[in-house]
């Protein structure tokens, strides 16, 4: 996992991505320093994040529903620190597959 929040939270949020949703792949990069000039009150803390995460569990599933899978399993922490969150979820197939195209 690649990461640069605080580790606390970063530890947090991976925990709770794990066991919801199982990963194979999980890579969380905090982006909170492209946002502090809209957003001051962040400047000691991390709330701005992507995540990467495949899972099997999103097989047959829509985007939305994929979205509402990872924002369930963060929701208290998505309510009180974490401001925004851009998700990229991938079945592990959808994954593999992007690796075999460059």
């Amino acid at each position: 996992m690649k990461t640069t929040a605080p580790t606390s939270l970063t530890h947090l949020i991976q925990e709770r991505l794990n066991v919801a949703l199982a990963p194979t792949h999980l890579e969380l990069i905090d982006n909170t320093e492209q946002h502090v000039k809209h957003h001051r009150e962040t400047l000691h803390t991390a709330d701005h994040f992507t995540v990467t995460i495949v899972s099997s569990k999103f097989v047959g599933l829509t985007l939305v529903q994929r979205h509402r899978l990872v924002y369930n399993a963060l929701e208290d922490l998505m309510n009180q620190v974490i401001h925004a969150l851009s998700i990229q979820a991938q079945t592990p197939e959808e994954f593999n597959s992007d690796l075999t195209t460059f």
